[in-house]
């Protein structure tokens, strides 16, 4: 390490008792080929020599970050928040899906991904009618620009990383603006200001899918040229907006057909009231939009009211 202090060197008030055990036991085996140190005296001074524990004993940020058993125990504050909004603004109260990310950075990270694929269109994309169909925007992109925002957010920022799905667009909004003199323009063409040492160092080892300092946004660009990014200063946040295509029908549905998806949709609800818009969409074979469509269309017509939040609630259909 240089003289520089990093954030995710900040000492924690976790022992080394706070540590995954089979977590760190397997990457010690699959990465360094080591055992687990049986003695605490002989772990405490391994997590000294690999960067992860302080002096004193503790576990610092990058430990608890990576191998603690229950990190938002430790670091409520260091989660990813998720939520689906019906149409292209936050909403106070109204939202479609929601949900908050917690444990050790790898889990994090597929509970995010696996969140947006859940909420992205599925398109034929020139297969045949009854493929299940490709996400609309490539899961590269995700992977690309979820791993900066977890391994490069500024981690002395007390906040979360959010993660906001509209219909025209996805955006990760992680804390802290770009360090030291990095600007947007140097970032797209592939230069970088390592902001987390650590993070990095272990993330490179396949904590995550991670293929090079600087390539990441490069690499989420050529995947899908539709991505805006933001370094707001005033706000203290980094913004990145992958923009969404509309998404084309195979032909236009009639009245009909859409009545008797609605009845379908109505037919489901009755029998399982706790079915989320990504389950209705898989059962019915229709995208996301579709079914939020009919969603907003029977609760206009009064059909449908739910009752609960987003997650853990329920809906009812009103006979």
């Amino acid at each position: 390490m240089s003289d520089q202090f990093h954030a995710d060197q900040l000492p924690t008030r976790a022992g080394i008792e706070k540590l995954d055990k089979l977590r760190f036991r397997d990457f010690l085996r699959d990465v360094h080929k080591l055992d687990y140190p049986d003695s605490p005296a002989e772990r405490l001074r391994l997590l000294q020599n690999m960067d992860l524990a302080t002096d004193n004993g503790m576990l610092n940020l990058a430990g608890v970050l990576l191998f603690a058993e229950r990190p938002e125990w430790i670091k409520p504050q260091f989660i990813v928040k998720a939520i689906r909004y019906p149409g292209n603004t936050i909403h106070s109260t109204e939202y479609l899906d929601t949900e908050d990310f917690s444990g050790p950075l790898r889990k994090v990270f597929d509970d995010s991904l696996a969140f947006i694929m859940r909420n992205l269109h599925k398109v034929q994309a020139g297969q045949g009618v009854n493929a299940p169909g490709l996400p609309e925007i490539p899961p590269s992109v995700f992977e690309e620009l979820l791993v900066n925002a977890l391994v490069h957010r500024d981690y002395l920022v007390s906040a979360t990383i959010r993660l906001f799905i509209f219909d025209n667009r996805i955006e990760i909004i992680s804390p802290g603006q770009l360090p030291n003199n990095l600007t947007v323009e140097k970032i797209l063409s592939g230069i970088s200001n390592i902001r987390n040492p650590i993070l990095v160092s272990y993330v490179a080892k396949g904590i995550l899918p991670y293929k090079g300092l600087g390539s990441g946004i490069k690499r989420a660009l050529e995947d899908w040229p539709e991505i805006d990014f933001i370094d707001d200063r005033d706000r203290c946040l980094f913004i990145a907006t992958v923009h969404r295509k509309e998404v084309e029908s195979s032909g236009k549905s009639s009245g009909k057909s859409s009545g008797k998806t609605s009845a379908r949709v109505l037919e489901l609800l009755r029998r399982t009231p706790e079915m989320t818009i990504p389950d209705l969409a898989e059962t019915l074979a229709l995208s996301t939009r579709a079914v939020e469509k009919q969603i907003a269309k029977l609760r206009e017509e009064g059909r449908i009211r739910r009752i609960g939040p987003a997650r853990g609630g329920h809906w009812e259909v009103v006979e």
